[in-house]
């Protein structure tokens, strides 16, 4: 997502400056316009022949198309802004799942219906793991909203790949395997349903054999800098913001899998169609007589920008059931109060609506038969405005019409573009963006040991009392209740008496303070 104006700032390619801007959608057609202005002009002023034709619906005609147009906009632009508030509800919720997950469950815990008791290491391995469930639910929708199905991605793989692959009443089959792994396979990297192919990273890094399997940390992560040298070498100019090269596979655990990971972002390459757009139509005739089929490359459609499809395996989905698992584990066993536990169970359910709200903004386009009527209505009246302004304007009826198309061509390109703002569009969401501030959140709230209030409150750095009473925590504790006093300024007491009744009128006093300075 560009939220500055490109064209001003110094720190992007030249090549993204201009992706950034529908000018490489609309050019073709204000050519094609400029062009028929110019034949009008040139027929008119050098033949006898009049074209011109009456100018009557001309305004009718213009103050139609132009609220037509405000309306396409607006709800496009409404569904971006639906999607920015979706997946700021993922943030807040992940947040909260996290600290509920963090704070509310109990690191050591005893032994209860007959089961082992859990050390305090064992405790907290299990909460940071589901934890980072939490942060690879944001990562599933991120890949889901783009249409990329399953769940073999640099940055989704290792956060869930501890997960069961097998139900747990039957064996390690084909017939068995769950459904989030089985929708994620395809037939370019089956899986092996042996005990070979099941070897554990530590296992393999003692020296074992691994048979097939991929390192992520061999196959994924070189994959990414190559894919980060090339896109350095492909840019126009090598000036680009620093976010462009943040590499998050890097802190993410080493796994080992049986097949390579697909890239974290992986937008589809721009050719030279992207800046030629009316040569798309060799490309669909060579398509039309060649029989290969789609290879598997991330590339453009016919409007400039991929249109993906939500995946057929919802991963999302996968992740909050194992999560809403978890809670219903914790409340059954009596692990996590019960308030906490419903606070977390609504917190898992609004991930779930929020999925379900991002699923609508993404497969619910404007209709067909409305964009095309609006788009054939907007030709009509651009290849006609020439015969209608040029006994008015004369030459200027050449400029005026490529403004007229750059105007009305825009906008009704703008509406395309943000409509689904979960592509790869330098306008659209930028979702990377959002699932790295999400991985930084969660592991800024597994940082803390959480401990005991009385460890901190009562230190010299505290001074609760500010400003009627600047002594620190440490200081009015050492003094007891009995013997506070507040001594104001130039020595005189606040109190009349020592004791609670002299904090209460601290208190009061540093209220007093506050709205003095506040109402200044």
């Amino acid at each position: 997502m560009v939220a500055k104006n490109p064209l001003l700032s110094g720190r992007i390619s030249l090549r993204k400056k201009f992706m950034a801007t529908v000018i490489n959608d609309i050019w073709p057609d204000i050519m094609f316009f400029t062009l028929v202005a110019t034949a009008v002009h040139l027929v008119t002023t050098k033949t006898s022949l009049d074209l011109e034709v009456n100018n009557a619906l001309l305004g009718v005609l213009g103050t139609v198309l132009g609220l037509v147009l405000s309306f396409r906009t607006s709800s496009a632009y409404e569904k971006y802004q639906d999607g920015r508030k979706m997946w700021s509800n993922v943030a807040i919720q992940c947040r909260n799942a996290a600290v509920l997950i963090w704070l509310h469950v109990p690191n050591e815990r005893p032994a209860q219906n007959g089961g082992q008791a859990m050390s305090i290491l064992e405790g907290i391995i299990e909460k940071k793991s589901m934890i980072n469930l939490v942060q690879a639910f944001a990562v599933s929708v991120k890949h889901y909203c783009r249409g990329e199905s399953g769940a073999y991605y640099q940055d989704l793989y290792p956060l869930i790949s501890f997960l069961p692959r097998y139900s747990s009443h039957g064996g390690k089959t084909e017939a068995d395997m769950l459904p989030l792994w089985h929708a994620s396979e395809d037939r370019e990297h089956p899986y092996d349903h042996t005990q070979s192919a099941c070897v554990s990273p530590s296992a393999s890094a003692s020296g074992s054999p691994a048979g097939s399997l991929y390192s992520e940390a061999e196959a994924g992560i070189t994959s990414g800098s190559a894919r980060l040298t090339q896109s350095r070498q492909s840019s126009w100019f090598t000036r680009t913001r620093n976010h462009d090269y943040i590499d998050p596979e890097k802190v993410l655990p080493t796994v080992h899998v049986h097949r390579p990971l697909k890239p974290a972002r992986n937008p589809p390459s721009a050719t030279i169609y992207d800046y030629m757009p009316f040569l798309r139509i060799f490309r669909v005739l060579g398509r039309v007589f060649s029989k290969k089929g789609d290879n598997g490359v991330a590339t453009r459609s016919m409007m400039n920008r991929k249109k993906p499809e939500l995946g057929d395996s919802n991963v999302p989905l996968e992740i909050i059931m194992f999560l809403s698992g978890y809670a219903d584990r914790l409340l059954r066993t009596g692990t996590m109060q019960a308030v906490s536990a419903s606070a977390l169970i609504s917190s898992i359910n609004a991930l779930s609506d929020t999925l379900s709200n991002l699923e609508r903004i993404g497969n619910t386009p404007l209709p067909f038969a409305y964009q095309a009527h609006l788009r054939m209505s907007l030709w009509i009246y651009l290849f006609f405005l020439p015969f209608q302004i040029e006994s008015v304007m004369g030459y200027l009826t050449i400029p005026g019409t490529a403004f007229a198309a750059f105007l009305f061509l825009g906008f009704l390109e703008i509406g395309q573009e943000i409509e689904n703002p979960f592509n790869y569009d330098l306008n659209d969401l930028d979702l990377d963006m959002f699932c790295l501030g999400i991985m930084r959140e969660m592991n800024e709230i597994t940082a803390h040991a959480v401990p005991e209030s009385s460890k901190y409150v009562f230190s010299s750095y505290n001074q609760p009392f500010a400003p009627a009473d600047r002594r620190s925590a440490e200081d009015l504790v050492k003094q007891g209740t009995e013997g506070y006093t507040h001594t104001g300024p130039g020595g005189h007491g606040v109190g009349s008496q020592p004791g609670l009744m002299s904090i209460e009128r601290t208190l009061l006093k540093a209220w007093k303070d506050v709205d003095e300075h506040a109402r200044r």
